[in-house]
């Protein structure tokens, strides 16, 4: 019983966790009408709490030695807890991105400890069976996250979608604490490399700055845009030196001078980067353009983890015996597939269209994270496993948030574009303008609200070819990707292999 209480604790932690980085995605709308925002402004929501969470991911093994794993996670759960109460307190954005900084920032050490804790509780025989138990919850998290998000926002508001963690947070710290107490790990001192730290948070966070503000500053005419780029580009610079000399570096640099991990983990950052922008841009454009409530645009995504639950075990198994180079490219495939059928939406698309390639990317999801996270950490020698997993997590997690910044900017570019050139056939074609004016007044409408009619119709058409412009530009981006898999070696056929870090999906 205490086995089975243990580890649904640690599996409730995981999936609060995993479940807040996709059930804000479909509630951006109403969070940044709200606050008075654009919705380009409130995925801020969720590129603060990426890169936060991925700039305390590598402190995790420096944390646990300072202070214990049990005693930590419970601290992490408890803090993100709290963090998410303050989230739905939130009463302007800065408010909001504040304290979703803080809450990726305690929610770091979450997922790789609830790995750690879980392999610790079970033998070496059932630690596979263990990571698969756990793996089903990080699965069932993205799917219930934006039905979940979809019907709080609509039924209930949308602070709700951070108060549901309060209790299942405490229930999960209470059990794990009560449970795993006794079995806490050594703890000692250690150095750590403050000056890394520093510039690792300055050159991430002026880099996602930059990235986030620099469309409402119009960019590089902007001298705090040109300042940020700045300083992100000298304090990486710094960062890099001083890393690869440091005795006890933040995160070691070094690891890149293997071939596997350096390949293994770009294909696998910058996957992840042009999954999650498209990730994220989906339930805005159906949203704001297509009429959808925030439930319906749930509705729509949710489907993503059934091929991603019914073939993750398969994976988990066969990775050890198949080439996951060969399992990898499958997923890129499969990604570019998706992301072709979706360039071929229009505003007429209905419900059933867009299922269907949000079904299959569960299928390409299942054979991207394991096979990929195999290849990135094949080789390295059991110590350095931790520091390698941190690392990859780091990178992957800062390429999401910062492929967010970069898909939504993108689209409000090509929709003014696409916008403009509308504009100049309708200005063309003067009979069919002055005839739509002129149909739209007999209807009853004034010729401001007949001219606002048209402009609305004009940004649907605008911002529907712009998401096709960023869903086939993300498909051929992803056939290029899979040049970085084959650039990786073949693991060794081990019957171990399997259970490497299943939780690289997240």
């Amino acid at each position: 019983m205490p086995l089975l209480l243990g580890t649904l604790s640690l599996s409730l932690a995981t999936f609060m966790n995993v479940l807040d980085s996709s059930i804000a995605n479909v509630s951006i709308p109403a969070i940044a009408g709200d606050l008075g925002v654009s919705p380009g402004q409130g995925t801020w929501v969720i590129t603060s709490f990426g890169v936060a969470n991925a700039i305390s991911v590598p402190l995790t093994g420096w944390l646990t030695q300072r202070f214990g794993a049990v005693r930590l996670f419970t601290a992490s759960v408890l803090l993100f807890v709290l963090t998410s109460w303050l989230c739905g307190f939130a009463s302007s954005l800065e408010m909001l991105v504040l304290f979703r900084v803080l809450q990726g920032l305690v929610a770091g050490p979450m997922i790789p400890l609830s790995q750690t804790l879980l392999l610790s509780s079970y033998p070496r025989t059932k630690a596979g069976m263990a990571l698969a138990l756990w793996g089903v919850t990080t699965l069932v998290a993205p799917v219930v996250g934006p039905l979940l998000g979809g019907w709080i926002t609509d039924n209930v508001s949308w602070p709700w979608i951070f108060y549901i963690n309060v209790p299942v947070g405490l229930l999960a710290a209470g059990l794990t604490w009560g449970i795993y107490r006794h079995r806490e790990t050594p703890v000692r001192k250690l150095p750590i490399d403050t000056v890394g730290l520093a510039l690792l948070v300055l050159w991430v966070g002026a880099l996602q700055l930059m990235l986030d503000k620099g469309k409402e500053l119009d960019w590089f005419a902007s001298t705090e845009i040109v300042v940020l780029g700045l300083t992100a580009l000298i304090s990486f610079a710094v960062f890099v030196v001083w890393e690869l000399t440091d005795a006890h570096p933040v995160v070691d640099l070094r690891l890149f001078k293997r071939r596997n991990f350096a390949f293994g983990a770009l294909a696998l950052s910058l996957a992840y980067g042009l999954f999650f922008g498209n990730v994220v841009l989906m339930p805005l454009w159906l949203q704001q353009w297509m009429g959808y409530t925030a439930t319906s645009a749930g509705m729509a995504l949710a489907p993503v983890g059934v091929l991603a639950i019914l073939l993750t075990p398969l994976v988990g198994k066969k990775v050890a015996v198949w080439d996951p180079r060969k399992m990898a490219t499958g997923a890129f495939i499969v990604f570019a597939l998706v992301l072709g059928l979706r360039s071929q939406f229009n505003t007429q698309t209905d419900f059933a269209h867009v299922l269907v390639p949000t079904l299959l990317q569960g299928g390409a999801m299942a054979f991207f994270f394991i096979p990929l996270t195999t290849l990135t950490l094949a080789g390295l020698t059991p110590d350095r496993i931790p520091a390698a997993a941190g690392l990859s997590n780091f990178v992957r997690i800062t390429a999401g948030a910062m492929g967010t910044s970069i898909a939504t900017t993108l689209w409000d570019d090509r929709a003014a574009l696409h916008h403009a050139h509308l504009t100049e056939t309708l200005v063309e074609g003067q009979g069919v303008f002055a005839q739509t004016l002129a149909q739209l007044q007999q209807a009853g409408l004034s010729l401001p609200q007949a001219l606002a009619q048209v402009n609305r119709l004009l940004d649907q058409q605008a911002y529907t070819r712009a998401a096709d412009d960023i869903f086939l530009g993300s498909a051929c981006l992803f056939l290029m990707l899979i040049g970085f898999i084959w650039l990786t070696r073949r693991p060794p056929r081990t019957p171990g292999a399997a259970a490497v870090d299943a939780g690289g999906a997240h």
